[in-house]
């Protein structure tokens, strides 16, 4: 039996990709990484994805006239990977109906903040600001909303008294780094059965 093939897409820093990345070689996650996808050509996560051998796709979305344009791309680079799934992993756009069209129902996301509450962008900073005592981390399907597909896991993580902005953006990194790759397995493998 082949094992499914996974696509992560990130923008950042790459660190759900290391993550993902570990997992499998630790033979914790059944799958192949096959493809990085990044918005952002010049972002740590591609220095891992070369260090980890893993190949990319970068590009810049300003460069294309649309956002179709460059998901038509995206989808062209996903099939001659024969990337079964994408895993959202801190990319920071939306996903648009060409991608959701062609991968319903196996698009993955991660976000720092149990969903519904502190939707988009800095998730850990607005929970901070709110004052909020129970914050952590959700895995959800992605639909065409910010952060609106269903729920598929969550995980509270303690706001403490003494934490910093900062300090509870690693507590939640910790969470998120065991609980996606464990999610990740779950889903791909019911898929599988």
């Amino acid at each position: 039996m082949t094992k499914p093939t996974i696509a992560v897409f990130a923008s950042g820093t790459g660190s759900n990709y290391h993550a993902v990345y570990k997992a499998i070689q630790k033979k914790e996650l059944t799958c192949d990484l096959a493809l990085l996808v990044s918005d952002q050509p010049t972002s740590k996560v591609i220095e891992k994805a070369k260090e980890h051998n893993t190949p990319y796709f970068a590009f810049q979305p300003k460069e294309y006239s649309s956002k179709d344009a460059f998901e038509s791309e995206i989808l062209d680079q996903l099939r001659i990977h024969k990337v079964d799934w994408i895993i959202l992993a801190g990319y920071m756009r939306l996903i648009g109906p060409t991608l959701l069209q062609a991968y319903e129902g196996k698009i993955l996301n991660i976000h720092p903040s149990l969903l519904p509450s502190f939707p988009g962008l800095d998730a850990i900073g607005q929970a901070f600001k709110a004052g909020v005592k129970i914050t952590g981390v959700t895995i959800h399907y992605v639909d065409e909303g910010m952060d609106t597909g269903e729920i598929i896991a969550q995980e509270a993580v303690k706001v403490l008294k003494d934490m910093d902005e900062q300090s509870l953006q690693k507590k939640i990194q910790l969470v998120e780094h065991q609980l996606y790759p464990t999610i990740i397995q779950e889903v791909i493998t019911q898929s599988i059965d």
